[in-house]
């Protein structure tokens, strides 16, 4: 019997536990793995269907990204410490990346929202005049904002992965390595998705209808954000 398929010894089950405590823990611990997806389903006025699936394929890259580095590892019989390496490379990336992102997005909310800022005009009728609010123009962004967030979570590393990947796998125990990568992906993915749902439903009940054109401008800066605090809080 194959072991890690047909049975969990003492030390997989204990290793399994951990591996979701620590999936659970990496998750809550960053906010780039839920703010992002929040706001830019508030500003887009994303349906919940479109904000679970956008979430869940961000959350299989930024999984599938670092398993890849990590089997690349295990071929070129490289160091677990050489593949950490190569990640927190990577998460440099995904940082300035959302930081760049988060701050254009951002320019680009507030230059929308003077643009559609409300105005008033009077209208003369035969019953007498009123004033009319409107707006001239509303602009739309035509960059695949979805598509630009999986890109940067695909960049983005999962450092506590990759030693659960190598170090089963450098042992021969490969199943063990499988299903660890399952157990951290299930756990990471399931917590984002939660988290993602249980805000959107809170923000929901705010009232916000003021504020809703800096939507875009507010959404840009909460992921400029998320991307310093990576960058120099280690988040």
């Amino acid at each position: 019997m194959i072991r890690g398929v047909g049975m969990f010894s003492p030390d997989l089950t204990t290793l399994v536990v951990t591996t979701g405590s620590v999936a659970f823990i990496h998750t809550i611990a960053g906010p780039d793995h839920y703010l992002p997806f929040v706001f830019m389903a508030r500003a887009g006025g994303w349906s919940r269907l479109k904000t679970i699936w956008i979430t869940l394929l961000c959350g299989c890259g930024h999984i599938a990204s670092s398993v890849f580095i990590g089997v690349v590892g295990i071929a070129l019989g490289s160091a677990v410490g050489d593949v950490i390496e190569t990640e927190s490379v990577r998460g440099e990336i995904a940082a300035w990346g959302l930081i760049l992102f988060g701050l254009l997005y951002m320019l680009w909310g507030i230059r929308a929202a003077i643009r559609n800022r409300p105005h008033s005009h009077a209208h003369c009728h035969e019953e007498g005049a009123h004033d009319h609010d409107h707006v001239h123009q509303r602009d739309h962004l035509h960059v695949h904002t979805s598509w630009v967030l999986f890109t940067i979570f695909a960049f983005g590393p999962c450092e506590p992965l990759v030693p659960l990947v190598m170090s089963p796998a450098l042992g021969g125990n490969v199943w063990d390595a499988v299903l660890l990568v399952g157990v951290f992906g299930v756990v990471t993915i399931g917590s984002m998705l939660a988290i993602v749902l249980i805000a959107l439903r809170g923000v929901a009940l705010l009232p916000l209808a003021r504020l809703e054109r800096y939507a875009h401008a507010v959404a840009g800066a909460a992921l400029c954000l998320c991307g310093c605090s990576i960058r120099f809080l280690g988040l």
